[in-house]
């Protein structure tokens, strides 16, 4: 199973609820998903008439794909029932929430999933103290590997 992670979404946003969703996609598209070729830079999801769209994920153009191949950073539709939709419509009309694709993963049934997430933004501090936590972090198995041996 391949997953791409979305790492500035995890440096910029609290997760507040993940779903699991998924994405309708063109042939050259999975192609070059299943290739690697993909970015998630300043990618977002939107709900728009009680459906879910996909926008910014920029899918790179299949290089054997020719007349066929899909534009890079069309919007894509998302696949989740409607009672899922609606939840998550009435979170996102309360103050701070977004809508943040997290992960993209291939499962064992060879689709593709996005894995979705309610977002907060972090504020300034909040990244600070997220750093320094994880520096704390590495001092201590540093300190811990070094006074092992």
């Amino acid at each position: 199973m391949k997953t791409f992670t979305n790492r500035t979404a995890r440096r910029d946003y609290f997760f507040e609820e993940v779903l699991e969703a998924g994405i309708v996609l063109l042939g050259t598209e999975i192609k070059s998903i299943r290739k690697g070729s993909l970015s998630f830079k300043d990618s977002f999801a939107r709900i728009e008439k009680d459906e879910i769209w996909l926008y910014n994920l920029h899918i790179s153009p299949y290089e054997k794909g020719n007349i066929f191949n899909h534009p890079p950073e069309r919007r894509r539709k998302l696949l989740l029932n409607r009672r899922e939709i609606r939840k998550l419509s009435r979170k996102t009309e309360e103050q701070g929430y977004t809508l943040i694709p997290r992960d993209i993963y291939i499962n064992e049934d060879g689709l593709c999933k996005v894995s979705l997430a309610l977002a907060k933004g972090k504020k300034l501090y909040d990244k600070r103290d997220d750093i320094q936590k994880r520096d704390l972090q590495r001092e201590e198995e540093r300190s811990r590997k070094h006074n092992k041996y």
